[in-house]
């Protein structure tokens, strides 16, 4: 399980505003707008007449809701939804958690009941309760993040009653669908920030695309953080995905914008990964180490690390699946592991550019890379070798960051156009080019080896369930 307290996130956003604004030695009248961006996926349930929340938010990559996921699969397949709504029946998806919450919290069930529950993103929570909560809060969310319920028709950006039907969530309890880019509110009982619009919501990934200026169909870009994510725009039509990626929305920049929808590919542990390098096996001490240890070996010495351990997302779809470590002996060394991992994770995105190219029929030339992790010089050129293609990274890696208060300064004047966000990226530094080195024989070789681990992944949550337990 993997779960939040919403009352947390508020209070840390709200501190995280009145400390940034102290350390700028600013005030709001210094503030043109807020931009929101947050973990898409995550759950939260509240209670309109209390405006407090009926149970704890559950996280994107929690695994609770697989059984739900089953059961919802068992007519009509894992993608009895995806022609209406872009997306498998997954546990990563909005909707399962909140069919999971009516099935398992009573206070969820009896507030759905009598008519009181209300759902949403973190995005949507954040402007309720900052627009006044049970004093007139607004109930909304965005494009994007609407997205990722697994209850919005990807044509029409409205919820599907058919879909929610099937599902059985009542369409009242869901937030009001709008734009990326306009005047959701104003921040109501928050002090320093009372008054304040809030212009502007996406999810982090969307906010990411926008912030690596992904403005043209073909440009794509991947986000390295505690999973990784890769959208591909592809311009104003959805493509519907053969090859186990997401159609989604990109991002709509105003009410009457017109929408750039995307491909994406999400792997769930990839900063994850060196994390339990740390905390589990005691391996590195600090998340620096892990290249350090990696760069000491030629290679992994013939180790292969699958770090399946919420299962596989995009392209396999694999809730079933889970980690595995193959091909060490006694000459593995912790310097192997290490390699193996990064590896890891550049491997999961490659499966994952290899789908896009398939699903949009085009080779893409480069892709643009942002996030903490690549920080890492090694994990970018071990991802520009497997790719077969030139790796940009963002001298300024917070592009979700940037995405959104692209956004919220597009709707209050702050900036006129959407092709601005090419001249911020550049004043911030622009990218630096890693360009494959790897030769074609080599390649195939490491993509066998992968191929194979990845198989070896299926179906072991069986294996697993006694002990978790």
């Amino acid at each position: 399980w993997c779960e939040h307290d919403p009352l947390e996130i508020l209070s840390s956003i709200t501190k995280c505003c009145e400390d940034v604004l102290a350390k700028a030695g600013a005030t709001k009248s210094d503030v043109a707008g807020i931009g929101i961006t947050n973990q898409r996926e995550t759950t939260i349930a509240w209670d309109i007449e209390t405006g407090e929340p009926l149970c704890k938010a559950i996280v994107w990559l929690d695994l609770r809701t697989a059984k739900t996921a089953e059961e919802l699969s068992h007519a009509g397949g894992q993608d009895r939804f995806r022609a209406r709504t872009g997306l498998p029946v997954s546990t990563y998806f909005s909707a399962v958690k909140m069919k999971w919450m009516m099935e398992h919290e009573e206070a969820v069930r009896t507030a759905v009941v009598q008519g009181r529950c209300r759902f949403g993103t973190v995005e949507s929570w954040l402007i309720y309760k900052l627009t006044g909560g049970k004093q007139g809060g607004v109930h909304l969310t965005d494009v994007s993040n609407a997205s990722r319920y697994m209850l919005m028709n990807i044509e029409e950006q409205q919820w599907d009653e058919s879909v929610c039907r099937e599902v059985g969530v009542p369409v009242y309890a869901l937030p009001e669908i709008r734009s990326n880019a306009e005047i959701y509110g104003h921040v109501k009982g928050y002090g320093e920030l009372d008054g304040l619009p809030i212009s502007g919501a996406l999810g982090d990934q969307h906010a990411a695309l926008l912030g690596q200026g992904c403005l043209e169909p073909g440009e794509s870009k991947i986000t390295y953080g505690t999973g990784c994510f890769t959208l591909l725009n592809t311009g104003k039509d959805p493509v519907p995905s053969t090859h186990g990626l997401l159609t989604t929305i990109g991002f709509r920049l105003g009410p009457q914008a017109e929408t750039a929808y995307a491909l994406e590919g999400s792997v769930a542990c990839a900063g994850r990964t060196v994390q339990w390098l740390r905390d589990n096996l005691g391996v590195i001490s600090n998340a620096a180490e892990v290249e350090e240890l990696a760069a000491s070996v030629p290679d992994t010495g013939g180790v292969t690390f699958v770090p399946a351990f919420s299962g596989l997302f995009a392209p396999h779809w694999r809730s079933d699946a889970r980690a595995v470590l193959v091909g060490m002996t006694l000459f593995t060394s912790k310097a192997h592991l290490c390699r193996a991992a990064l590896e890891g994770v550049a491997f999961q995105n490659m499966d994952v550019l290899g789908a896009m190219e398939k699903d949009t029929g085009r080779a893409l030339a480069e892709v643009r890379t942002d996030g903490g992790m690549t920080a890492n010089a090694l994990l970018m050129q071990m991802q520009a070798d497997l790719l077969h293609q030139t790796v940009m990274r963002a001298q300024m890696p917070e592009a979700t960051a940037l995405g959104a208060a692209f956004a919220a300064g597009l709707t209050t004047g702050f900036w006129s156009d959407a092709e601005e966000v090419r001249k911020l990226i550049t004043q911030a530094g622009g990218h630096e080019a890693f360009t494959p080195k790897m030769g074609e024989a080599t390649r195939k070789a490491a993509h066998d080896r992968w191929a194979d681990a990845v198989g070896r992944t299926y179906a072991l949550e069986a294996f697993g369930e006694h002990f978790e337990e």
